[in-house]
């Protein structure tokens, strides 16, 4: 299976990866130098497995899936599983107060696997320095995609981290470890920018093959980031001012994307959710992955492996990552065919009878319902883990058919060969409208949620059951003119957003980046305590828990250089 691309699985021994007790001075094992390559096809390798490597993380320490991070730290998901023990360090992120700095499996293994990452993209960069343009004429695309790669991984740590240390390819060893990771924000966040800066001046507005980084890509990553950073924070993570600024420069980098005409929405959001239609109008950079490549498991997406329906037979591990009822219960609509915006958590959705976005179908498996577009088999609540914890919700955006071509089982845990989206097409849409919004031109944002909204109400036809009917009420209308103040449309957005991205791990940085993460989240708990005790003793404390802890074994590695995030 696949396709027109660069990756493929990485099976020439020299780009092999094996663990490394610390990150900064991390070497891959097996790998040569950049002192080593001469050759050009050497070279190719080498910004080969810097593709790879964004694609590289695990279970437990993922980079690119970001269902604990974003979603179960949010309103959106419960950890699911085995109850509260199981893999006990999600359930401590759930609580927010468990947290530690010494959690070896995600809030370690995470920064050492996007610092391997980030290793990978230095070394590639030194050897394509390295060479002269005339004996390798890609050079400075090659360049630009590597800076591309590398802003892409130190922007999720940021996202996760915030203080973090910034390093280029020019660095020593000795360097690396002297560089702190008490830069300003803004300072932070301008480093990673200039990587993406360079990407747009030096790389075409298309590729020859479709894994590649083009100026559009860069384009759209940079609008994300300064989106991020026009909402500045203070040291104890308080939003504290939008810069009008920064704005400008999301919708003149947004509007490029739009106004390139290489991207459109899909005419049905499940498009983006199955392998059949992969790299399609919407993709605007994914991570590609293979199976039947000629290994023995191919190069397989995992990080959500945890994720599929645990009594299902033909699927058997594990549980995780279950729909909350406060998700489902924004899924309801009014007679207007909007959110319910102010009492949708008033009470249990009675789904028999609410209408709904028809994103809830695309979103959450429900007893009933046929799971992941395949009306033969419904969904049973037999199927879930331990509902007596978590409800009987489950999560489906990532999940494949056991009978497609993509998915693949190794043991108890289940891979995909299903491209993983870091940028949609939908995403910028909302960037520029969320830009337009704080900028008072909010008319400018409506069209653009409701291109977003009219796709939703047409993602249906994947949605009937066997008998032809439909499981759920749909009614999702566009909004009107009528009443399209700026505090209504900045409503609307952040409720689109959760819509357009549930479950997808976008959800607690939307509420960060918007400066209301505690209120949001500690109003959720309160009520979501009530329907699932195991909740009873969480509690969001603003100032800390918008950020993870800076790994306690980094610190210790530093001897004390790098600064604990505030409250750990």
């Amino acid at each position: 299976m696949k396709k027109n691309i660069i990756l493929g699985f990485l099976t020439v021994g020299v780009f092999a990866v094996t663990s490394c007790d610390k990150a900064l001075d991390y070497t891959p094992t097996g790998v040569l130098s950049s002192s080593d390559l001469t050759s050009t096809s050497a070279i190719d390798g080498l910004v080969t497995a810097a593709y790879a490597a964004i694609g590289n993380g695990d279970m437990i320490g993922p980079i690119y899936s970001n269902w604990v991070y974003g979603s179960v730290r949010s309103d959106d998901t419960y950890k699911g599983g085995g109850g509260t023990g199981d893999v006990g360090e999600i359930d401590a992120m759930e609580h927010y107060n468990l947290v530690q700095p010494n959690m070896d499996a995600f809030v370690t293994r995470t920064w050492r696997n996007l610092f391997k990452s980030i290793s990978r993209c230095n070394v590639a960069l030194r050897a394509v320095n390295g060479l002269d343009e005339t004996a390798y004429p890609e050079k400075k695309i090659r360049l630009a995609e590597l800076r591309f790669l590398r802003a892409h991984s130190y922007f999720t740590m940021k996202l996760l981290y915030k203080n973090i240390p910034v390093f280029d390819e020019n660095a020593t060893q000795e360097e690396i470890l002297k560089v702190s990771n008490d830069l300003t924000n803004d300072a932070s966040w301008n480093k990673i920018g200039e990587d993406f800066q360079f990407a747009i001046d030096n790389l075409p507005v298309s590729q020859p093959e479709m894994a590649r980084a083009n100026k559009t890509a860069a384009q759209a990553y940079l609008a994300k980031l300064r989106l991020y950073q026009a909402y500045e924070q203070d040291a104890s993570h308080k939003v504290t001012n939008i810069n009008k600024t920064r704005l400008q420069e999301v919708v003149t980098l947004a509007q490029a994307v739009v106004s390139s005409g290489k991207y459109s929405l899909a005419a049905d959001i499940a498009d983006n959710f199955v392998p059949e239609t992969e790299n399609g109008s919407e993709s605007v950079f994914a991570i590609q992955f293979t199976v039947n490549d000629g290994t023995t498991a191919g190069r397989m997406s995992y990080e959500d492996g945890l994720n599929y329906p645990h009594g299902a037979p033909q699927y058997g591990c594990c549980g995780f990552h279950a729909g909350s009822q406060n998700l489902v219960n924004a899924h309801t609509t009014d007679a207007n065919g909007w959110p319910n915006f102010d009492t949708f958590n008033n009470q249990i959705a009675d789904l028999s009878t609410a209408t709904v976005d028809p994103r809830l179908d695309h979103t959450v498996g429900i007893d009933g319902h046929p799971y992941k577009y395949d009306n033969s088999l419904p969904f049973s609540n037999s199927w879930v883990r331990d509902a007596g914890v978590y409800g009987n919700f489950h999560t489906m955006r990532f999940q494949q058919q056991a009978s497609s071509g993509s998915y693949f089982k190794l043991g108890p845990f289940m891979g995909t060969a299903k491209n993983y989206d870091i940028l949609r097409y939908d995403d910028i849409l909302l960037i520029l409208a969320e830009a337009y919004i704080q900028l008072d031109q909010q008319e400018s944002a409506l069209p653009l949620i409701n291109q977003v909204r009219q796709r939703a109400a047409n993602s249906t036809a994947k949605l009937k059951k066997a008998d032809g009917t439909f499981a759920s009420k749909y009614n999702v209308k566009p909004y009107t003119t009528t009443g399209w103040t700026k505090d209504f449309a900045f409503k609307a957005l952040q409720w689109e957003r959760r819509m357009e991205f549930a479950t997808e791990g976008s959800r607690f940085f939307d509420l960060v980046r918007w400066g209301i993460a505690e209120s949001v989240l500690n109003d959720y708990i309160n009520k979501e305590k009530v329907r699932r005790t195991f909740l009873s003793t969480a509690k969001f404390t603003a100032g800390r828990d918008e950020y993870l802890p800076i790994p306690q074994a980094e610190i210790t590695f530093t001897n004390g250089l790098y600064k604990q995030n505030p409250g750990y």
